[in-house]
């Protein structure tokens, strides 16, 4: 108690003195921001006519200082002025970085299959380029681009928050991406860690047949046994076993990458808010069910039994739009449920520079980061909890499809 009661304290400090401290910064680079801004005014007014001859040295050097810009449509001149929206949604989406704290950034590999020439392979360290704006980077002649938001290229190309692009002599190349993003590396490290944990138990349950568990085999026996006797067998059935190992793989990956995305200072990792992780889960439930489903479950979407023939023309599209829905309600849940709480803790994060005003209200931006403090600790804690429940939902949604699709007429 002592021990809580201490590091609670620490972060109530925390609360009043970081957020000045942040402001005090953010005013600091304003007032740097503002002398850039002017130099480069006025370098511009002057070189006017040697526009061309910028953008080369510009490429030169790897540094598309323009190209946030130039390439999208939208104004982005005021990179000075605190945006929450661009914020939060900049730190809960995918990147080719690993972002722990200031300005360390842990790379990672960059994969592209560029179709005019090739395999490129390079670290994500070789983007330049300055806050949130598109950076870039040019080798073998060929200049590739990280988007920062949403938007539209010169040639109406439609880009989203975090696509590379590439150009060799301001022609646009055909590439696929194949990039370790940071969701992917996360996604790697939960496998990674599953398969060990789950050989290790193996392991120790056929060396030691018939004695109790120990150690990890004993910490994560009550949560196996819970996914097969409360979540499985209940919903499925005799047939429980055939989906044991999904039901336990899919449980277990999604309860461990939303606890690895409440780690701090670890990048502020979103896999299972990533679109892309969830609807591969949902797809996978999707084959499962319909790969397994026997003929009663057929015989009920297609032609309904005791259903008048009139009704049955309304219900049957009903039936068979309900096999794409019953997964993609899967997908939405666990996507939303968990960005929307790093959204929230991000939301009260940003209201210490919004009261702070970029480092003239220290006083206001202090205060509310007290309560911002307090009440992101709170967030924390509801998070574990919620971390645990869409594993649960997700695992409970799924053995109940798959029960559907295998029972007998007996059961219905």
């Amino acid at each position: 108690m002592n021990r809580f009661l201490s590091s609670f304290k620490l972060l109530i400090i925390a609360g009043l003195l970081l957020p000045g401290i942040a402001s005090l910064a953010q005013s600091h680079g304003h007032e740097n921001g503002h002398d850039e801004h002017s130099e480069q005014a006025a370098h511009d007014e002057h070189n006017h006519g040697g526009q061309s001859g910028a953008e080369d040295a510009d490429f030169a050097d790897g540094v598309d200082h323009e190209s946030h810009t130039d390439n999208l449509h939208g104004d982005h001149s005021h990179d000075d002025e605190f945006v929450a929206g661009t914020y939060i949604i900049h730190h809960i989406a995918d990147a080719h970085d690993i972002h722990l704290f200031g300005d360390i950034h842990i790379p990672l590999p960059v994969i592209l299959y560029v179709k005019e020439q090739g395999l490129k392979i390079f670290m994500s360290s070789a983007f330049k380029g300055h806050g949130h704006g598109d950076k870039t980077c040019e080798a073998d002649g060929i200049t590739y681009t990280v988007h920062s938001e949403e938007g539209t290229l010169a040639d109406g190309t439609a880009v989203v928050s975090g696509q590379i692009t590439a150009a060799e002599h301001g022609l646009p190349l055909t590439i696929y991406d194949f990039s370790i993003t940071k969701s992917v590396f996360g996604m790697l490290l939960i496998l990674t860690a599953m398969v060990w944990m789950f050989l290790s138990i193996a392991g120790h349950y056929r060396k030691n047949p018939g004695q109790a568990p120990k150690g990890m085999a004993n910490a994560l026996e009550p949560l196996i046994i819970f996914v097969r006797d409360e979540i499985a067998k209940p919903s499925i059935g005799e047939k429980a076993d055939r989906f044991m190992p999904f039901l336990l793989t899919s449980f277990f990956f999604i309860f461990f990458c939303n606890l690895l995305g409440l780690v701090p200072f670890l990048g502020g990792f979103n896999i299972t808010g990533t679109i892309g992780v969830t609807i591969v889960l949902a797809t996978l439930v999707f084959f499962l069910t319909n790969l397994n489903g026997n003929k009663h479950y057929w015989g009920h979407i297609f032609w309904p039994p005791g259903v008048p023939l009139p009704v049955k023309f309304i219900l049957v599209p009903i039936e068979v739009f309900s096999i794409i829905m019953k997964p993609a309600v899967l997908m939405i849940r666990l996507t939303a449920n968990i960005s929307a709480g790093h959204i929230i803790i991000l939301a009260f994060t940003s209201l210490i520079f919004i009261f702070g005003d970029g480092g003239q209200a220290i006083g206001a931006g202090s205060g509310m980061g007290l309560f911002s403090t307090a009440f992101m600790i709170f967030m924390y804690f509801l998070e574990l909890l919620v971390a645990f429940l869409q594993a649960f939902v997700f695992t409970l949604l799924a053995a109940i499809y798959f029960g559907d699709a295998t029972h007998d007429p007996a059961h219905h």
